[in-house]
């Protein structure tokens, strides 16, 4: 009896004496494991008298009670210390000021991409994409643009799988796309990202582009001068705004012009603009005798950069929030 006793007090000493839950489990192992001190003491039964294994029996059975019952309570008693010290770790001050939720914001290219496609849209224009990652007759030649055209060198294209196929240099073919699958009138601008190799402060790998296309029985160039205006003028919140169109070259129209803007003391050139040139309308079978359009492009990175006064195109694509930041709101 004096033993069974001695055990009990020897495992409430050593239950009190550890304060984690593993330190638990081993006195647990040590008292009530297959190997423990009750498990030898069950043992020992075998060699009582048979008169005296009852009485024993049931002392045994007490015990083993007494020590799981012991073992429970020191475990609440672990547990129930632990939350409390965590409340008082983690308790939150009522008293302090909240914490702003952190949120994002537009990218200023993204919203220029929104104002613009809003713009023309209130002007009838619908907006048509296409894939990145174009063949050589979309990007050039269904545009007129010669086997020996300096866009084609490897200088300013990104190509891949050969020169079958590249990174589109510019939205043009997404016009192509549409004039194949639709019959005119057709009017519509074809936002994007485009690729060519350059990188300085006005110029990125990857830029973004908008172009527009205007296909229908009566297009003119005053059309294409009048859309032009209107755009610029409303973009730049400028009813005063002035535009002129410089004679150029470009493969896919004819005639063809620089647009220029009026800017700080000077002008500043914003995009590029045309005529469709016949034989790009014969490439979508579009009968030439019966429709003429017009097709115009600027650079949607160009837009924003004068928009909020940025003088390096690199900025937007640096992903730094200091800078970003500025546009949200």
């Amino acid at each position: 009896m004096q033993e069974l006793e001695k055990i009990v007090k020897e495992a409430e000493q050593a239950f009190k004496a550890v304060t984690t839950l593993p330190e638990l489990d081993q006195i647990k192992a040590q008292f009530l494991g297959k190997q423990g001190v009750l498990a030898e003491l069950r043992k020992g039964l075998a060699k009582v008298a048979p008169d005296e294994r009852p009485v024993l029996g049931a002392k045994f059975n007490n015990l083993k009670s007494d020590l799981e019952a012991l073992l429970e309570s020191r475990k609440d008693a672990i547990k129930a210390d632990g939350l409390k010290k965590r409340l008082e770790s983690e308790k939150i001050d009522v008293t302090l000021p909240g914490r702003r939720q952190s949120l994002g914001g537009l990218h200023p290219v993204t919203r220029t991409w929104d104002r613009v496609t809003d713009l023309f849209s209130t002007m009838g224009f619908s907006v048509s994409s296409g894939p990145e990652i174009e063949d050589d007759y979309y990007n050039f030649t269904s545009l007129n643009q010669p086997e020996d055209h300096p866009a084609r060198s490897m200088h300013d294209t990104f190509y891949v799988e050969g020169e079958k196929h590249l990174l589109r240099t510019h939205t043009s073919p997404i016009q192509i796309r549409y004039m194949e699958n639709h019959e005119p009138p057709i009017r519509i601008v074809a936002p994007g990202r485009v690729y060519r190799v350059d990188s300085d402060a006005t110029h990125s790998p990857m830029f973004h582009q908008i172009e527009g296309l205007w296909i229908d029985d009566r297009a003119t160039f005053s059309d294409l001068k009048g859309t032009v205006r209107e755009f610029l003028r409303r973009f730049f919140e400028q009813d005063d705004l002035e535009v002129r169109f410089r004679p150029s070259y470009f493969p896919f129209t004819e005639p063809s012009a620089e647009i220029d803007m009026t800017f700080k003391d000077g002008w500043l050139e914003i995009g590029g603009c045309g005529m469709v040139h016949p034989k790009v309308l014969q490439n979508v079978n579009i009968d030439t005798e019966q429709y003429q359009g017009f097709a115009f492009g600027m650079g949607l990175d160009r837009l924003a950069m004068l928009r909020y006064g940025v003088t390096d195109l690199r900025l937007f694509f640096e992903n730094d929030l200091r800078f970003l930041s500025q546009f949200h709101g």
